[in-house]
């Protein structure tokens, strides 16, 4: 609820404070006390567009701030938790208008955008002014309040759930579709590059293997060359290293036991003479294994030019990474087979998952056309009441494609007049949404409002003007379901009509003052003695009878 409304240098508004208590409260005033002006003010906080000649005094800036009692209201905790803002019991949304005509919102003094408080307000403030449409012309209201009566809350539930599933699945399925189209458009290129690897059947590191192969076979010459030489110095030449080590073993050995360092060194000989020995037979069986086979030499060749192309082509350097292509290549391959199935099943899902969706959504559509007929009896019934007795609402429920909201196109439609002599039968009904008579609508509205009031999480209510064109029975009517419906909701009237102002729990007053030479607009709560006094007046005028005040009293009393 709107707890408090505090306005600075906005119009002709110097500084006003409002504090507003909860149910009913009515704004009076004669006409062009300022009234508008307020609402004007308050729409600056519902993220309305500033406009920097509602500064008269140029030298300071606009202030309009609303404080709101948002306790227990989970959509707008919810929006402050997801647009990061800071939650508390009370909420204040501030607007400033600078000097130089910039205009700045806040949100418990954090700045944000217009958007953003029009998304707030939406969920603070529901507006009710002359010549403007209304909430109950939008398609997710009047879905609401349908669903509303007819119970369809926990059905709505369930039902969203499974539609949510519905377009993931759905989702899912047309990637997969999407997936099947991209893997025939790749499928031949794949299988004819799969082929030509497998067909290569490189293993694990051949490539590096069959390269230092075939170094090794075109060097074989040199090599075998090199290896006899060794060979042949170490045990076969005239005078071999081997040899000329044991002659020397066996000339100081003869004086070993003369020296105490001698024994270690024979034994360093003796080992070096072992290990040349050793050398030599190994640089032996080496070189008797190295041949140069030009076939073989052929043969590694061809594999390491096709190993080398296939590289080049995949854009890799090792035959690790050549086998890792043939691998995602197979897997590829594999998945064009499987995806059939995994779409015919997708397909399956999304039709059990419609089935059920398709049932929950008749359920709803059946609860929606049973409450239709007591709606539309219950609204014209209280348009009679309300001064509009030639004014009737009928639903048109059309069945559509599963949405969000279920198999239901809903739409309230009204006609405000039937011409004389005319039946029923000839009314010219048409979507709400498409009528512009802001009094009507604002009366229709109250009346939707009132039978919902008990289901629907309703915001702050605000009738600007919403007696135009009705007096009498028709005003006290709809000051009686405006008091009954503030039993349950905050409702701000801003009224002429001494019937509905008589049902209100708080009465404020606008008035025109003369502040050092200049007219300003201000606003003071009545008392119960003042109350009587002010309809008394919108009953007879300035100067009210005895008959007008006792009037006037009864209404306040009662």
């Amino acid at each position: 609820m709107l707890s408090r409304l505090t306005i600075q240098n906005y119009a002709i508004i110097d500084q006003l404070e409002i504090d507003f208590p909860n149910q009913l409260t009515v704004i009076t005033g004669e006409t062009g006390a300022g009234k508008s002006i307020i609402v004007g003010a308050l729409g600056l906080i519902l993220g309305e567009r500033a406009d920097s000649t509602a500064l008269v005094n140029k030298e300071k800036k606009c202030i309009v701030e609303g404080i709101f009692d948002v306790e227990n209201k989970k959509e707008i905790k919810k929006f402050l938790a997801d647009n990061d803002f800071d939650s508390s019991e009370e909420l204040v949304v501030r607007r400033e208008i600078g000097t130089n005509g910039k205009s700045r919102a806040f949100i418990n003094d954090t700045p944000v955008t217009l958007s953003q408080l029009n998304e707030l307000s939406r969920l603070l403030v529901d507006l009710h002014q002359q010549f403007d449409t209304s909430a109950v012309g939008e398609s997710d209201f009047q879905r609401e309040v349908l669903d509303a009566l007819a119970g369809n809350s926990n059905l709505v539930v369930e039902y969203q759930a499974i539609f949510h599933q519905w377009q993931q699945t759905k989702k899912e399925s047309e990637e997969l579709k999407a997936q099947k189209q991209q893997f025939d458009k790749e499928a031949d290129y794949n299988r004819f590059q799969f082929t030509e690897l497998d067909e290569a059947n490189f293993k694990e590191n051949e490539l590096e293997e069959t390269d230092a192969e075939l170094k090794l076979r075109n060097n074989a010459e040199g090599i075998k060359a090199a290896l006899s030489k060794v060979y042949s110095e170490l045990k076969e030449n005239e005078t071999p290293v081997v040899q000329q080590l044991k002659i020397l073993l066996n000339q100081l050995n003869a004086y070993s036991t003369y020296h105490h360092d001698l024994p270690a060194v024979l034994q360093r000989l003796q080992s070096a003479q072992i290990e040349l020995q050793d050398i030599a037979d190994d640089v032996d069986r080496i070189s008797t294994h190295i041949n140069y086979d030009p076939e073989r030499i052929e043969q590694l060749n061809e594999r390491l030019s096709l190993g080398y192309k296939l590289q080049k082509k995949h854009g890799v350097n090792s035959t690790a990474e050549l086998i890792g292509i043939q691998k995602q290549l197979a897997e590829k391959l594999q998945a064009v087979l499987n995806i059939d199935e995994a779409i015919k099943q997708k397909e399956e899902e999304l039709v059990k998952i419609h089935q059920a969706g398709s049932m929950l959504a008749k359920k709803i559509s059946d609860n929606r056309h049973k409450q239709t007929s007591p709606f539309e009896i219950k609204v014209n019934k209280l348009l009679v009441q309300v001064g509009m007795p030639n004014a009737k609402m009928k639903v048109k429920i059309q069945a559509t494609e599963l949405s969000l909201s279920g198999a239901d196109n809903i739409d309230f439609l009204f006609d405000a007049n039937l011409p004389a002599g005319e039946s029923g039968k000839n009314r010219q009904f048409q979507p709400v949404r498409k009528v512009a008579s802001g009094g009507e609508l604002s009366r229709l509205m109250l009346c939707i409002k009132s039978l919902v009031a008990e289901s629907i999480d309703l915001p702050t209510l605000i009738f600007d003007e919403i007696d135009t064109g009705i007096s009498g029975e028709a005003a006290r009517q709809v000051g009686i379901i405006m008091k009954d419906l503030a039993t349950k909701r905050q409702v701000i009237c801003i009224t002429h009509q001494p019937q509905i102002a008589g049902k209100a729990n708080a009465h404020f007053f606008v008035y025109k003052e003369i502040v050092k030479d200049a007219v300003k607009t201000n606003i003071r709560q009545l008392t119960t003695e003042e109350r009587i006094t002010a309809i008394a007046k919108m009953l007879s005028g300035e100067k009210p009878t005895a008959a007008a005040m006792e009037n006037a009293r009864e209404m306040v009393m009662n």
